[in-house]
Protein backbone atom coordinates (compact mmCIF):
# COMPACT_ATOMS: atom_id res chain seq x y z
CA UNK A 1 0.00 0.00 0.00
CA UNK A 2 1.48 3.23 -0.84
CA UNK A 3 2.70 5.39 2.19
CA UNK A 4 0.24 7.87 3.50
CA UNK A 5 -2.94 5.81 2.06
CA UNK A 6 -3.61 4.16 5.17
CA UNK A 7 -6.88 3.23 7.14
CA UNK A 8 -7.89 6.47 7.96
CA UNK A 9 -7.88 7.74 4.52
CA UNK A 10 -9.57 5.04 3.37
CA UNK A 11 -12.36 5.32 5.78
CA UNK A 12 -12.50 9.08 4.98
CA UNK A 13 -12.91 7.93 0.90
CA UNK A 14 -15.54 5.61 2.45
CA UNK A 15 -17.48 8.48 4.12
CA UNK A 16 -17.04 10.66 1.28
CA UNK A 17 -18.42 7.85 -1.21
CA UNK A 18 -21.37 7.60 1.55
CA UNK A 19 -21.92 11.37 1.21
CA UNK A 20 -22.15 11.53 -2.96
CA UNK A 21 -24.49 8.58 -3.11
CA UNK A 22 -26.86 10.50 -0.99
CA UNK A 23 -26.31 13.52 -2.80
CA UNK A 24 -26.59 11.95 -6.25
CA UNK A 25 -30.22 10.13 -4.77
CA UNK A 26 -31.30 13.32 -3.55
CA UNK A 27 -30.94 15.43 -7.12
CA UNK A 28 -33.01 12.34 -8.67
CA UNK A 29 -35.16 13.33 -6.58
CA UNK A 30 -35.23 17.42 -6.61
CA UNK A 31 -35.26 16.63 -10.41
CA UNK A 32 -37.90 14.93 -10.57
CA UNK A 33 -39.95 17.67 -8.16
CA UNK A 34 -38.56 20.21 -10.23
CA UNK A 35 -40.40 18.43 -13.48
CA UNK A 36 -43.64 18.48 -11.51
CA UNK A 37 -43.49 22.49 -10.24
CA UNK A 38 -45.14 25.31 -12.14
CA UNK A 39 -42.90 28.85 -11.58
CA UNK A 40 -44.87 31.51 -12.82
CA UNK A 41 -43.66 34.74 -13.60
CA UNK A 42 -45.54 37.98 -14.24
CA UNK A 43 -44.67 41.49 -15.93
CA UNK A 44 -45.28 44.24 -13.79
CA UNK A 45 -48.84 44.81 -14.00
CA UNK A 46 -49.90 41.31 -14.24
CA UNK A 47 -51.35 41.44 -17.61
CA UNK A 48 -48.87 38.95 -18.98
CA UNK A 49 -48.23 35.62 -16.72
CA UNK A 50 -45.37 33.14 -18.15
CA UNK A 51 -45.77 29.51 -16.50
CA UNK A 52 -42.14 27.60 -16.50
CA UNK A 53 -41.73 24.01 -14.90
CA UNK A 54 -38.96 24.01 -12.06
CA UNK A 55 -36.49 22.92 -14.74
CA UNK A 56 -37.29 25.87 -16.86
CA UNK A 57 -39.25 23.75 -19.24
CA UNK A 58 -42.12 26.19 -20.70
CA UNK A 59 -45.42 25.02 -20.10
CA UNK A 60 -47.72 27.98 -20.36
CA UNK A 61 -48.37 32.02 -21.15
CA UNK A 62 -51.49 33.93 -20.15
CA UNK A 63 -51.89 37.13 -22.06
CA UNK A 64 -55.02 39.55 -20.70
CA UNK A 65 -57.38 41.26 -23.33
CA UNK A 66 -55.46 44.41 -21.71
CA UNK A 67 -52.24 43.41 -23.02
CA UNK A 68 -53.22 42.28 -26.51
CA UNK A 69 -54.63 46.16 -27.38
CA UNK A 70 -51.44 47.75 -26.13
CA UNK A 71 -50.15 46.51 -29.34
CA UNK A 72 -47.27 44.65 -30.81
CA UNK A 73 -44.53 46.25 -29.20
CA UNK A 74 -45.76 46.73 -25.64
CA UNK A 75 -46.90 43.08 -25.78
CA UNK A 76 -43.49 41.97 -26.46
CA UNK A 77 -42.27 43.90 -23.97
CA UNK A 78 -44.72 42.22 -21.37
CA UNK A 79 -44.25 38.67 -22.40
CA UNK A 80 -40.04 39.11 -21.90
CA UNK A 81 -40.40 40.86 -18.63
CA UNK A 82 -43.19 37.87 -17.50
CA UNK A 83 -40.58 35.42 -19.10
CA UNK A 84 -37.66 36.56 -16.89
CA UNK A 85 -39.68 36.61 -13.73
CA UNK A 86 -40.35 32.97 -14.61
CA UNK A 87 -36.89 32.49 -14.96
CA UNK A 88 -35.34 34.26 -12.31
CA UNK A 89 -37.79 32.85 -9.93
CA UNK A 90 -37.39 29.03 -11.21
CA UNK A 91 -33.33 29.68 -11.16
CA UNK A 92 -33.51 31.07 -7.51
CA UNK A 93 -35.38 27.98 -6.64
CA UNK A 94 -33.00 25.38 -8.49
CA UNK A 95 -30.17 27.23 -6.35
CA UNK A 96 -31.65 27.23 -3.10
CA UNK A 97 -33.41 23.76 -3.30
CA UNK A 98 -29.72 22.47 -4.31
CA UNK A 99 -28.67 24.38 -1.52
CA UNK A 100 -30.50 22.09 0.86
CA UNK A 101 -29.08 19.32 -0.49
CA UNK A 102 -25.77 19.55 -0.32
CA UNK A 103 -25.65 21.31 2.76
CA UNK A 104 -23.83 20.10 5.73
CA UNK A 105 -21.57 17.76 3.33
CA UNK A 106 -17.96 17.64 4.31
CA UNK A 107 -16.26 16.45 0.84
CA UNK A 108 -13.04 16.41 0.56
CA UNK A 109 -11.17 18.54 -1.82
CA UNK A 110 -14.18 20.44 -2.88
Amino acid sequence: MPQGFGLGKMKELAAAFQQAQKVQEGAKKLQEELEAMDVEGTNADGSVKVILSGNQEPRGVEISPEAIAKGAEELSAAVSEALTDAYTKSTETMRTRMEELTSGLNLPGL
